[in-house]
This record gives C-alpha cells, structure tokens and sequence, in this order.
C-alpha cells in the first residue's frame, strides 16, 4: 500500500502535515481578487462622484442657461396654466403683450410694430429674439401663492412673469427712422454698464403678422429680414478696425509712436497688390494722429506691413475677434484671419479692415464701448430685472466686468484719435452740436457674385469726457462712412442729449 508523505503516524495516530509557508511561487488567487475588486469599487465611487458633482454644477450654475436656451421647449407646456407675460422697459411701455379675448383666446401683441422686431423678437412659428432667449421667464410666475390657489380653483390662468428691458424706446425709435430703407443695423449701448439702450436690423418685419407672412419671410433670401443683422450680420469692418491696428502699432511702438511719419502719395504698392486713399486722396505728410483722423489707407497699410502677424493677431483676439462675445444673445463669431504665414497684400488689406476681416455690428459696438470705458470691457446685456405681474422683483441684472482689454493710456491716445476725428477729420458733421465726440468712419469695399459695393460705418462715444452713449452704425451700400452713417449717428446722439 503506497504511502501518503503528507501522513505521520505516531503512537497509532494519524497526522496529516500542513505546510505554513507556502512556497513564493503558488500564485495567490484570492489576493488578486480581492484587489480587482477593490480597485473596481473605487472606480464606481470616483465615477459616481464625478456624476453627482456634474449634477450639482448643472443645477448650481448651469440651470439658468439651460432654462433659456432656444432649443429647450419645456417652458411651452407652462402655457396650460399661465399667460405669457410682457416684455416692458424700465419706463412701463410695453413691448410685447398677450391680449386675451372673453372666450380665452390669445393673441400675442407688439405695439410698436416693425420698430423692435428683431431685438424682441416673435413667438409664433418659433421664437426669436427675447421671445426666445426669456421664453422660461415669461412662462414661468411667481406670482403669490393665494393667487395661483385661486387660479387653481376657478380653471383660470395665471398671468407670467414680466421681462424689464434697458432698451429705451425713444432711441430705439429714433435709430429705426434714421437708417430709414438702408439695409444695415445700428447698436447703441451705455460704456461703463454694458448696456443696450437700442437695437435696430433692416430689413425687418412685423411681428404682429408672424403667422401671415412666415411663408414669404423664410423664402425671401434676397433680404434676409429675419436675420438680426445687428448680432448675427457679419461685414467687413473697414477704416473702424483702424482703432485695432492703432493699438496694435501702440502696444509695437509704446515709446516712439509719437514719432510716426507718413507722406501719403494716395496709393502703396507691394507685389501685386496696391492700396489707395478712398478717392484717390493724397493726405501729404502725417503723424499718427492725422493719418487716423483722415483715415489714409496708405499710411496704415504700411503700418500693417510693419507689425508683427503674431502680435497684431493676439490684439485682434484679446477684443474676442476669433472668439465668443460675453453675452447670452445669439450672435456670429468675428473674423481675423491673419497668420505668420500671410502675403503681404493680406497684411495690407487686413491693416485696413478690409480682406478676410468679418465682424458684427454688435462687436464694434463692444470695441468702442470699452475704449470709452478706459479700456474695461463691460458684459452687454438687455434684460434689466425680471418681475411679477404686480411688480415685485424676482431676478436682477447688475453691470458685469467682462475683462480689462486695454491701459488707460492706451484707451486715451485712442480716443485723442477719435476726438480729432470727429473735430477735423471724416466725421466732423459730429462736431459743433453741443456735445463732444469720438468717432471713427468706415468705407468698407465688398465684392459678392460679381457685384461691388461699399457698406457705411460708423463707431463713435460721446461725450469724451465722461462718455454717457457709444453708436455702432452701418448702412449696406451707402457708400462713405461721412456720407450716410455720420448722419445717421447724429440723429441718435440729438436724440439722446436734446430728446
């Protein structure tokens, strides 16, 4: 009979032997298993920790924009139960109202028909403008418990929530006439707050007939007048990005730009490209200051020859050219497409805000707000305060610091520039008015399916000692800054400082 090894037989008692250390080389399976399982568990923990924090973070800071978003059709079932609420100013006048009929019917109503078509926008056939962008608060109400419970009772609807605006209506009519039938936009905002006080786009529409004309609205795509040109209407800037390439050439030359020189001849040639002063104008000799004032396309196409691509690129980008504007308003992303790797007819013809340069109204409206401000660019916003139909306040809009873009000093050599400008140079209708201005003119060439025109603009604040208003004005095909939108501007400024 074989033997077992592991069997000692002492006294007539069997004992089997156990070995106590087992030998390093036996793998250790429950070991193992153990540990797999403890680093799943910690895995489940950390990734269900990383869960409830991105809870948090949508309902802590992202739930307002969330509740806002355009595509975000929640809201709408409110509609049962509450009668969308008014879009007002701060003054009372109303905007946008929802008339109900003795059979319950509803019809949303704009009293001012055309005048704020796309800044307030429509809530049929979809939402636009502030329709959309408020539509959570204009169906939501925090109106008082007793009344929603009576409400409850007797089948009746509560009335929303109000959405308060800083648009003035006054301005915002003025701005409308005085584009007149030019297509275009006109931005006016308030520097050190960020505010809006007017916003106009044409063509446009009326609201009240939404419904009627929808189907000839989204087929006409000649005029486009359900695009907000005034945020989403991308144009070449012309001579206005001349306030970019200053503070380009600035920030290139802090100690010796005084020193600038140019004797204009009325045209510049380098390779194939040539650039000249608009109507063949010869400026003669200038500082830096006179060529701005006199908007000498030569003279600042040399400068663009002369700046570093990288530099003035980051300059572009620190005023959100390439990037988002800080605001909630559905709006186009500027342009500047400038790169190390550009000719030298591209450096040419960006210096002088033409080439592949995009931006929106809304933006050079933003651009000189902040020189205004000192060289602090402010977050612009519309919406003021919401409020109960009773009007007690829910949420409050304060002024924003977006982020310091420029020095001080910086802010007022430009806005010496822009104060010679507007006293002696294209923009001097704005002078002797009885309020003082800082502006810059804008003639910007397009060519499109074979059809050359050239848009109108102009940015300006006034005044320049504690500037209370800056205007963004551009007019489609109306030829010279000086000629079209100066006037235009000036029917605003009057309005704003005479009533």
């Amino acid at each position: 009979m074989r033997q077992d090894p592991n069997l000692d037989e002492t006294e007539g008692v069997r004992i089997r032997k156990v070995d106590l250390n087992p030998k390093k080389d036996e793998p250790l399976t429950g070991r193992k298993h153990n540990m797999e399982l403890s680093i799943a568990a910690w895995i489940f923990v950390l990734l269900f920790a990383l869960l409830i924090g991105r809870v948090v973070w949508i309902n802590v800071f992202e739930a307002e924009s969330l509740r806002n978003n355009i595509n975000n059709t929640k809201a709408d079932s409110n509609s049962d139960n509450i009668i969308r609420g008014d879009i007002r100013t701060l003054d009372g006048t109303v905007l946008a109202t929802t008339l109900v009929d003795e059979n319950g019917n509803q019809t949303r109503s704009y009293p001012y028909d055309n005048v704020f078509a796309h800044v307030v926008g429509y809530a049929s056939n979809g939402k636009s403008g502030m329709e959309a962008e408020e539509n959570y608060a204009l169906l939501s109400s925090h109106s008082s418990l007793l009344k929603q419970i009576r409400a409850g009772e007797t089948g009746e609807k509560v009335q929303g929530d109000r959405v308060v605006v800083t648009l003035d209506e006054k301005l915002q009519q003025t701005a409308y006439y005085a584009l007149g039938s030019y297509k275009g936009a006109v931005v006016v905002m308030e520097p050190d707050s960020g505010k809006i006080l007017a916003m106009v786009s044409k063509p446009d529409f009326n609201p009240n007939f939404i419904g009627m004309e929808w189907e000839n609205l989204v087929s006409d795509t000649s005029s486009s007048a359900l695009l907000n040109r005034a945020t989403q209407g991308l144009y070449p800037p012309g001579s206005t990005f001349k306030m970019i390439t200053t503070l380009a050439y600035l920030r290139a030359h802090p100690t010796d730009y005084s020193g600038f020189s140019w004797d204009c001849e009325g045209a510049l040639s380098q390779g194939d490209v040539t650039i000249t002063c608009y109507g063949d104008q010869k400026h003669g000799m200038e500082d830096l200051g006179g060529a701005f004032s006199n908007s000498c396309n030569t003279a600042f196409a040399q400068i663009g020859l002369d700046l570093d691509n990288g530099q003035f690129r980051k300059t572009a980008e620190e005023f959100l050219f390439n990037h988002a504007l800080p605001t909630s308003m559905q709006h186009s992303q500027s342009i500047f497409k400038l790169t190390k790797d550009s000719s030298s007819g591209e450096q040419m013809t960006t210096a002088i805000g033409q080439g592949d340069t995009l931006v929106t109204p809304l933006h050079m409206a933003l651009v000189t707000s902040t020189i205004a401000n000192g060289g602090i660019m402010m977050r612009p916003y519309y919406v003021d305060h919401i409020e109960t139909n009773d009007g007690t306040i829910v949420k409050q809009y304060d002024p924003e610091i977006y982020k310091k873009v420029l020095t001080p000093d910086e802010a007022g050599i430009l806005t010496d520039y822009m104060k010679r400008t507007a006293e002696s140079g294209t923009a001097a209708a704005l002078s002797g008015n009885g309020y003082t201005v800082a502006g810059k003119t804008g003639s910007a060439e397009y060519e499109s399916n074979g059809v050359t025109g050239t848009h109108s603009w102009f940015c300006g604040f006034a005044q320049t000692s504690e500037p209370h208003i800056a205007i963004a004005v551009i007019a489609e095909d109306g030829g010279t800054g000086s000629a079209t939108a100066v006037p235009i501007a000036k029917q605003i400024l009057d309005a704003f400082f005479y009533g």
